[in-house]
């Protein structure tokens, strides 16, 4: 129960998902966490129910587009823990056009968050970071960062830039680049049942499609993802860095 214990964790998209996953096996864990989202009671019940089983947490509402929301959360983090041991930039947005359905607004709403948000995250987590000897930075990707998907344009282009930029930013941050000691994975689920993916699994066509694509035969559940992210936050990992984590149930190997 102590894979962790003594690190300050920042997950953005905490109050639901996966990020709440995440959230709550960290504290298990013994980290102290800091859980983001631009959803303030939803973030505000994961952080009770934290400490209703004895683990620290607190919520900050935090839009991951906003660089000011960036420095503050940094501001913060610094002034109550002095020290910044992991990050995971979970916070993410689904868009279900087609391309030419998209508007430039559609598309740059999904860049915002899912690309921009996770550049904005690596860049002030790795400032905090380097002045305490290193850390973890876990960038969640998705199976649509490796394979495209009809309708999901957006989506796929955001996820497959987060697996780049995980890529160079793990180059930077290691022995190679500026000797910062900072480890950088991503993680790449493949359909796990979260509000965000609820309403696709419902439909009654595309949730027969969407099984259809998973080998193993069900849907992924948000510990499936929490328990791999946990491993690439503690020192289990030390050696893995640059790399991707795939939990999709088999879908990326047809």
């Amino acid at each position: 129960m102590d894979r962790i214990s003594g690190k300050v964790a920042i997950v953005t998209g905490g109050a639901s998902g996966l990020g709440a996953a995440i959230a709550s096996l960290f504290a298990t864990e013994g980290a102290s966490v800091i859980a983001t989202d631009i959803n303030e009671k939803a973030g505000q019940a994961v952080v009770k129910d934290i400490a209703a089983n004895s683990g620290e947490a607190v919520f900050l509402r935090q839009d991951v587009a906003s660089e000011a929301d960036w420095q503050k959360l940094i501001d913060f983090t610094e002034e109550r823990y002095g020290r910044l041991d992991i990050l995971v930039n979970c916070a993410g947005v689904f868009s279900s056009l087609s391309i030419e359905d998209l508007t430039l607004e559609n598309w740059r709403s999904v860049m915002s968050v899912n690309l921009d948000g996770v550049f904005l995250g690596v860049k002030y987590a790795a400032k905090v970071m380097k002045k305490n000897g290193g850390g973890s930075i876990i960038n969640m990707s998705s199976v649509g960062g490796l394979v495209g998907t009809v309708n999901s344009a957006p989506y796929n282009a955001s996820k497959g830039g987060v697996r780049l930029l995980t890529k160079a930013a793990a180059m930077e941050f290691s022995k190679a680049g500026y000797d910062y000691n900072i480890r950088v994975n991503s993680v790449h689920p493949g359909v796990i049942e979260t509000p965000m993916t609820a309403p696709m699994i419902q439909d009654p066509q595309g949730g027969v499609e969407m099984l259809s694509w998973t080998p193993m035969g069900h849907f992924g559940e948000p510990l499936d993802v929490a328990y791999g992210v946990l491993y690439l936050a503690s020192d289990e990992s030390k050696f893995l860095t640059g790399s991707e984590l795939v939990i999709d149930g088999g879908w990326s190997a047809h």
